[in-house]
Formats: structure tokens, C-alpha cells, sequence
């Protein structure tokens, strides 16, 4: 049992010392935490809980807070950097009170308990500060849980170079973007970083003269200049009908948050097809299954051979936290387990790895924030022809690496050759 050592409902964390600093657990000043609102006993205010909660979760750089109902009491987890790490342990008493603030705040229906809900909401953190927050409930065998989502609501002042890409990555997609048509497409699991690469692409090509466009569900952050716009199921718009209002607003660039379906996909090919360039998403293991997805979704393949300009496919890692980073050879054991993940060129220039001891600035776990790797797939003329004979992504991921494309998992160990991240990190990404 995960709570198992805990004798009564407390809010303290199983282990603060693998807490980042400020995290809910440290002796941080603070004139009102989650632990002095519990201690209130019968007095507590569970408005002034949620919002201690979310201020909580935001100083702790969490991206999520997950509260899961169990036989304990309600178990909240915030997950940094990638990763969830235990936070509180609510009593099951106040359990409900909480799910029912969250519904008030979203706008919900506080008397349906046996339904799945979403809604959002935004809430100041700061003087200057407010972040929106996603909220998913879904009835458990326990009671009903939350997911919530934080969205900082401002696009902070990424660049190709400081989101991970290699210099000759970062010339692939510049070339893309010069071009005044075709797609360009992140491609990867949910939460890879695929959205906010997307919003650095059309950072660079907002300009007085160019007209953008984006459909997002959520938006995530604003950007000045843009036209942004909410996707809403209740009103019929979706991504394919707002793709096709898009249309008529004569812009020259349309960001698509997700390819989704059939039809959005048909859609976003022929605008790409007919002058436009088109930025979107796709959920694809790498690069090169993009295209075979494609076909799944019934684009023909001359169609995708025409418009798609370049996949890029990554993941994102944890970085070493550099306020405790340390440098040692590489042992003989670790090199020769590494012999038939790394080509022998690489592995021969690996004389040392990094790794972080762990901090007051990481909590302790050797980390702090998170950079991405990726393999950036450009269609070429031999991969053109692979397309329209409908190639597997194996054989279209041959032709690209035969023409300079490098894989994900070299460009994380060529990350963790320079002491960015660590081999176990990458390993562990390797078999998510």
C-alpha cells in the first residue's frame, strides 16, 4: 500500500527531501501553505486549500496536479518535470468539499457525481501572475478524481536552439518555413513538447506582413498578433469546421493543433495544397511512421509526397540540475551495454557521463527542467518515391538516415555525451 507507513491523514509528503525547494513539505517562509490550512482543523476554508493547492503546484513548476481519491483519503501528486511525485494526502472527510470547489470554479454540475466532466478556469498565483488550469473529473471506485492541467497563459521566449534542436536540425525546418506552402508536422506522444514547438515555429514567422491563424484545444498561450482560436465541441467547432471557417479569413499561415481524424487530415493536406503552409500535430512514435499514419487516414499518397515538407518526431528529457552536477569516466560494464544501442563511433567518443548528486535546487533528484531530442525527417526525393510505392516507416527511416537524418536516441546520447542529460534518462524514455 503506497500510504501504508502513514498512521492519520497528513499532508506532509512521504519523503520532502525529494522535493524540489519551495515544494509543498520544505520549511519554506511562506506566510500560508496546504499544511498551515489543514492544521486549521475545523476552521479550514477549502477555497483558500484549492487556491494554496494550485499556488503550490505552480511555484513547484508542476504541470499537472492529479488527485486521486483512494482508501486513505484524496492523494495529490504533482508532476514535475515528466515526472509525478507524491505531495499530499487529504482526508477522505474533506474529499468531496474539494471536487465540488473545483466544479464551482469550471462552472460544472456539482450534483452529477457518475459522469465524466471538463471545464477551466483561471486563477491568479502571483501579484502579476494568473494561470489557467484544465480540469478533467471522472468517477473512481474511491469517489471522483481530478486532473488538472496549468497553463501559464504566456508563450515564454523559446528558440530552436534552446528547445534542443542541433544546428543542422534547426537548418531543415528554417528552410521549411521560407517556403510559402506544404506542412510541417510534430510528431509524438502526449506531452513531448510537440505544441510548444509548434508555437516557436510561429514565432518566427509572425511578422507585420504574414497573416497567422491557429486552431488550438486548449490555447495554451497568447501570442500577440495571432489570431487564436478556442476549439468548442458544444458549438460544432471542431477542427475540421473551424479549418474550413479558417479559410475565408485569408491567411497565410494555419496552425492545426492535432490532426485528430479523417477529415481534419483531408482538410489540412488540401489547404496545404493550395497555397498555404500549414503547422500541426500528429500522435506518431517518430519521423517516419508520420507518413504511413497519413495513409492510414486516407490522404492519398501523391498528396502527401506534394505537401508534407518535414516531420520531426522528439521527446523530451529530463536535464541535469547543473547547481549539482558531477562528471566521471565511463566504466567498462556501462560501455558494454551500451555496444548495441550506440553506433561505435559515438560510444568511443563517450569517455565520460554526467549525472546531478541532488540538491536543494532539484529536491534531490539530480534534475531540474527538461530539454528535447529529436530526429527531424526532411522529404526528400527519395522519400518521395517511397511514399507514392507506400514504403513502410522502416524503409522510409533507412532512406532518411542514409541521407544524414539522425535518430532520436543518438541525439540523446550525443545530449548526454555533453553532459545535458543522462544515459538512464534516455533509457528510460527509450522503453515508455
Amino acid at each position: 500500500m503506497i500510504f501504508s507507513d502513514i498512521k492519520h491523514f497528513s499532508s506532509k509528503p512521504r519523503n520532502s527531501a525529494n522535493l524540489p525547494k519551495g515544494f509543498p513539505g520544505h520549511n519554506a517562509k511562506s506566510p500560508a501553505t496546504v499544511e498551515e490550512e489543514l492544521s486549521r482543523g475545523i476552521d479550514i476554508s477549502i477555497v483558500r486549500l484549492v487556491d494554496l493547492l494550485i499556488k503550490s503546484a505552480h511555484a513547484a513548476r508542476a504541470s499537472d496536479i492529479h488527485l486521486d481519491p483512494s482508501s486513505l483519503g484524496l492523494r495529490a501528486r504533482y508532476r514535475i518535470d515528466g515526472v509525478l511525485q507524491d505531495a499530499h494526502l487529504f482526508p477522505r472527510n474533506i474529499q468531496d468539499e474539494i471536487i465540488s470547489r473545483l466544479k464551482i470554479l469550471c462552472g460544472l454540475r456539482t450534483d452529477e457525481h457518475q459522469a465524466a466532466q471538463d471545464g477551466r478556469f483561471k486563477i491568479p498565483v502571483s501579484e502579476d501572475r494568473a494561470v489557467d488550469v484544465r480540469v478533467s473529473i471522472v468517477p473512481t471506485y474511491y469517489g471522483e478524481n481530478a486532473v488538472l492541467r496549468l497553463l501559464s497563459g504566456q508563450a515564454q521566449d523559446f528558440t530552436l536552439k534552446s528547445l534542443g534542436f542541433t544546428p543542422e536540425n534547426e537548418k531543415k525546418i528554417m528552410r521549411a518555413l521560407e517556403r510559402p506552402h506544404g506542412m510541417i508536422l510534430a510528431t509524438g506522444p502526449t506531452g513531448s513538447g510537440k505544441t510548444t514547438t509548434l508555437y516557436s515555429l510561429v514565432k518566427l514567422l509572425n511578422e507585420p506582413g504574414v497573416s497567422i491563424a491557429t486552431l488550438e484545444d486548449p490555447i495554451e498561450y497568447s501570442i500577440s498578433g495571432i489570431n487564436q482560436v478556442q476549439i468548442n465541441a458544444r458549438t460544432e467547432l471542431t477542427f475540421a469546421n473551424g479549418l474550413r471557417s479558417m479559410l475565408r479569413q485569408d491567411p497565410n499561415v494555419i496552425m492545426v493543433g492535432e490532426i485528430r481524424d479523417i477529415e481534419t487530415a483531408g482538410l489540412a493536406v488540401n489547404t496545404a495544397l493550395t497555397g498555404h503552409l500549414v503547422l500541426s500535430t500528429l500522435h506518431t512514435n517518430d519521423a517516419p511512421t508520420t507518413l504511413p499514419r497519413l495513409l492510414d487516414m486516407r490522404v492519398e499518397p501523391y498528396l502527401i509526397a506534394s505537401t508534407v515538407q518535414i516531420a520531426i518526431g522528439q521527446r523530451l528529457l529530463r536535464k541535469i540540475c547543473e547547481a549539482c552536477k558531477e562528471t566521471r569516466p565511463i566504466t567498462g560494464v556501462e560501455r558494454e551495454s551500451l555496444e548495441d544501442i550506440i553506433p561505435p563511433k559515438l560510444l568511443t567518443s563517450m569517455s565520460y557521463v554526467s549525472r546531478g548528486k541532488g540538491c536543494e535546487h532539484c529536491g534531490d533528484t539530480g534534475y531540474r527542467g527538461r530539454c528535447g531530442i529529436h530526429e527531424v525527417l526532411e522529404i526528400s526525393n527519395p522519400v518521395r518515391e517511397a511514399i507514392l510505392r507506400k514504403a513502410t516507416a522502416a524503409e522510409i527511416r533507412s532512406i532518411a538516415m542514409s541521407e544524414g537524418m539522425i535518430p532520436m536516441i543518438i541525439d540523446g546520447f550525443l545530449k548526454a555525451a555533453e553532459g545535458v542529460t543522462t544515459v538512464e534518462e534516455i533509457l528510460r524514455m527509450r522503453y515508455e
